[in-house]
């Protein structure tokens, strides 16, 4: 059975000898067994400590036997929305239907439900009323606690009482899993399953919950934006596995969830082992005549170097996930994953990333951490870097390095994005030289997010002046080696603290630069992020400062509109907003003018609406007659 796939069917069970699984693994993706998909690890880990574990992806929620496919498992079910949270995947930020799902045979949409977690566990319910449900990854993670739902617009409680689970696993969940798995295993009731790291659970009461710290109650953070802005910020400088202590939600008298500390992060010899697994790196066989599963495509020829992010954006969920802590393969285990995959017959010589959240952190931001953890009320690159910041990119080039040198490999590319600020804090420059000379073709995406240092300050990103050191870093370096190479910026509009005026910066520095972005990043209020706090209390949680915030579709509108200035259909809320700004000026012929009169854009000023539209459609049509003329004369 080694690199076989786990069964999704029950017949592919009963072809293991299997007459029951120990646990079946519901999850709102399809079934790809590669470690760049939470369900292959968790399952692959499960398995390798002696588990049964039968994958059912992409039940039909709407019909109860789906669940019934192999049967009631032996300890328990395993839950996740999958690698996106089911409202990500579902909904644009506008809130409109997305026409894709790349974590479905064929790119289809419609294949899970919203809130896949709640409506799969309920389902459960009512098929098996007192199986044990653990659930877990990102949807989970994210909602563990009472958190502001953009889609419903209201507080949500902590899914582990929406979705009647007995568990939740938050953050990677390796450590968590197993040790839960054996609990059962050795026939531990769910419910006294208290003790494990990294899980969150239900209690009536709190007579054995020691050294706690009680957060708001429900009702307190749904009735006070500002108790709701305290209580989030608790939480979130609460996810160090050194430092952290038990948080208490309370809901009733005698209805609590309880928050134990982080699991602590794995070794580089458990990483190690993690990838080391037996992962067929494919989807599943049936997938194959629906189209395959495209999330697989961005991931194939791409190498996990780490884990976790000490970069600190206000806008991520990292921190709350992942944590901050950097966690890392060996290079003899992201060597030997590289060499295999050259044997693969689609491996073309090109290495598409080697990374992780962040590709160029290697190490922990700083000595002291894996002994004491992060600091609990300070960034380690935000707002200034700490002055015990280790920036040294040595070991990552050293990998680099051994990468480039396996025989088929063309290129290595780096693709998962680098801290620019963390690139000029390393006062050698090896790396910067190498990036551009062996690890990006032509451009480089960076993501400076904004230009106006006000912006930057909510998003928890460095000031303008930072990213403006290293776009000319950059340029000399590409000089000294006579390459002529472009830097792609990563902008967003409409993040809390950003003002018209502040969008109207970002264009004028969009046109400096020369730059149209082909598509616009709206800021997305995602669950357990400091921004999203932002958007929903109008508060700075670090300071309770009040914090302007854009939310009228209309005013969003033009912050988007202003970044494409130049598309003519954005031509009349480009001016609105211009006026709204008070910023006129920019609308006339002058070097700095973002964009003309409508009188000597296209010669139509006093028409409007309809009669615009048909005289430009007039226009058109003469010209495209004339063309015709000219070219047949010249023939």
């Amino acid at each position: 059975m080694n690199n076989a796939f786990l069964p999704i069917t029950k017949q592919e069970m009963e072809e293991r000898g299997w007459t029951q699984p120990d646990f079946v693994y519901i999850t709102g993706d399809a079934y790809v067994d590669h470690p760049s998909f939470g369900t292959a690890i968790i399952s692959r880990v499960l398995e390798s400590h002696g588990f049964k574990v039968a994958i059912l992806p992409q039940p039909d929620w709407k019909k109860k036997e789906s669940i019934r496919v192999f049967g009631r498992p032996r300890l328990g079910f395993l839950v996740t929305s999958g690698n996106m949270d089911s409202m990500v995947n579902h909904y644009s930020v506008s809130k409109k239907h997305r026409k894709k799902d790349a974590y479905t045979p064929g790119g289809v949409m419609g294949k899970r439900p919203d809130y896949a977690v709640v409506v799969y566990c309920n389902l459960i319910r009512q098929t098996y009323k007192d199986v044990p449900i653990l659930i877990g990854g990102i949807e989970a993670s994210l909602r563990r606690l009472a958190h502001y739902d953009y889609w419903s617009n209201k507080v949500k409680r902590s899914i582990l009482l929406d979705s009647q689970a007995d568990l939740l696993m938050y953050g990677m969940g390796e450590h968590s899993v197993v040790e839960i798995a054996e609990a059962l295993d050795a026939g531990i009731d769910v419910k006294d399953i208290t003790y494990v790291a990294g899980t969150a659970y239900k209690a009536k009461n709190l007579d054995t919950v020691y050294d706690y710290e009680m957060l708001p109650s429900y009702q307190e953070i749904c009735s006070n934006k500002r108790t709701y802005a305290e209580s989030f910020y608790k939480q979130y400088t609460n996810t160090d596995p050194f430092q952290a202590k038990t948080l208490v939600e309370p809901y009733k008298e005698t209805e609590y969830v309880v928050q134990n500390p982080p699991a602590k992060p794995l070794s580089q010899l458990e990483m190690d082992d993690v990838y080391a697994l037996l992962y067929t790196k494919k989807y599943h066989p049936s997938y194959e005549k629906l189209g395959g599963v495209p999330a697989i495509s961005e991931v194939k020829f791409s190498l996990v170097s780490n884990r976790g992010c000490f970069g600190g954006c206000n806008f991520c969920a990292l921190t709350f996930h992942q944590g901050r802590i950097i966690q890392t393969r060996s290079h003899d285990s992201i060597i030997r994953e590289a060499k295999e995959m050259t044997n693969d017959p689609e491996f073309k010589g090109y290495i598409h990333d080697v990374g992780g959240p962040t590709a160029d952190f290697r190490q922990p931001s700083c000595e002291k951490q894996m002994e004491h953890g992060v600091c609990k009320n300070r960034q380690c690159l935000f707002p200034t870097p700490c002055h015990n910041l280790k920036a040294d990119h040595s070991d990552y080039l050293i990998l680099l390095r051994k990468l480039r040198k396996i025989p088929n490999v063309k290129k290595v590319f780096i693709r998962s994005g680098i801290r620019f600020d963390y690139v000029i804090y390393d006062k050698k420059k090896d790396f910067l030289k190498e990036l551009c000379q062996y690890h990006i073709s032509g451009q480089l995406k960076v993501a400076p997010e904004h230009v106006s240092d006000s912006v930057l300050k909510r998003m928890g990103k460095p000031p303008h002046a930072v990213y403006e050191r290293f776009t000319e870093e950059y340029r000399k370096m590409n000089e000294k080696l006579g390459m002529d190479q472009y830097l792609v910026p990563y902008l967003m509009s409409s993040h809390p603290g950003c003002t018209l005026k502040d969008a109207v910066e970002l264009a004028l520095y969009l046109k400096k630069i020369n730059h149209m972005p082909e598509q616009v990043q709206d800021f997305y209020p995602t669950p357990s992020t400091l921004s999203t706090t932002m958007y929903y209390t109008g508060l700075d949680p670090r300071t309770m400062e009040p914090v302007y915030v854009p939310k009228s579709p209309h005013e969003k509108r033009m912050q988007r509109a202003l970044m494409q200035y130049r598309k003519p259909e954005n031509y009349e809320i480009v001016v609105e907003a211009l006026k709204k700004a008070g910023r006129s000026d920019l609308i006339g012929f002058g070097p700095n003018c973002l964009i003309r009169p409508r009188k000597a854009a296209d010669g139509n000023q006093g028409l409007t609406g309809e009669k615009r539209e048909k005289t430009r459609t007039k226009k058109k049509t003469i010209r495209n007659i004339h063309t015709k003329k000219a070219g047949k004369r010249r023939r």
